[in-house]
């Protein structure tokens, strides 16, 4: 049994897998983390526990405290130049954020064409694999609740809008979400005219990703938990050298 934990900025997803597939899957806030200390009461000893944490030291030394039986068996990944199929072209690879290199793995395990890897959480991530699984490069861009917040926080006659999408906004709150999805899905769009070949195809993911997929006009597949995904690869890939 394998157990994968991706710690974001606002949630920690987690995964059982079994070798075959996922047995359960689940997430909490970092906030409502406690609820992960049920796991080792309800499951057996894993073979392998790996965690990408982008959280900072605190939310991994909590993660490691909230599973103490598994504590011994937990490893913490990072970013590598090579690991199961994707080579990472970041100028200095190991800076690259663990949460980005496994969505890219777990997008090297789903599809082995051309990919845009799109992770839509607190922050928007968007990244170019191409189908020898050269990781090109990405972009970071605010999340749409975020942006929704820098406007109600930076402007003086603003709101942080709870608004709806409108193609034709007329109203305010309904102008800055449609602008902050519009900005979204149109720097995805972009990218993804300049994914190499003529077969690609967008895999989203994160908790935001449902409402991007609404928006836009490209081919596109929504994958529930990208990193979770790339973590099982890594587990699976476990003992080997990394190439490079």
């Amino acid at each position: 049994m394998i157990v994968c934990l991706d710690s974001g900025n606002s949630r920690i997803k987690w995964g059982i897998h079994d070798g075959r597939t996922w047995l359960a899957q689940g997430a909490a806030s970092h906030a409502d983390s406690a609820q992960l200390a049920a796991l080792p009461a309800a499951w057996p000893l894993p073979e392998q526990v790996l965690l990408a944490n982008v959280a900072g030291d605190g939310a991994a030394q909590c993660i490691r405290e909230l599973l103490p039986a598994w504590s011994p068996l937990l490893r913490e990944v990072s970013s590598e130049f090579k690991r199961a199929g994707v080579t990472n072209l970041y100028q200095s690879p190991g800076r690259l954020g663990v949460d980005r290199w496994c969505a890219l793995i777990g997008a090297r395990r789903l599809r082995r064409s051309a990919c845009l890897v799109v992770m839509a959480g607190t922050a928007t991530t968007i990244d170019t694999l191409d189908a020898a699984g050269n990781f090109l490069g990405g972009f970071i861009l605010p999340g749409s609740h975020l942006m929704r917040r820098a406007l109600a926080r930076d402007t003086a006659g603003l709101p942080f809008a709870e608004g709806h999408y409108a193609v034709h906004p007329r109203c305010t709150d309904d102008a800055i979400v449609s602008g902050a999805l519009e900005a979204q899905a149109g720097a995805i769009e972009r990218a993804f005219g300049r994914l190499p070949g003529g077969d690609g195809v967008c895999l989203l993911s994160g908790g935001n990703a449902g409402e991007l997929a609404d928006r836009l006009v490209i081919p596109h597949v929504l994958v529930e938990n990208l990193p979770l995904e790339g973590l099982l690869q890594i587990a699976l890939d476990h003992g080997k050298v990394p190439e490079g």
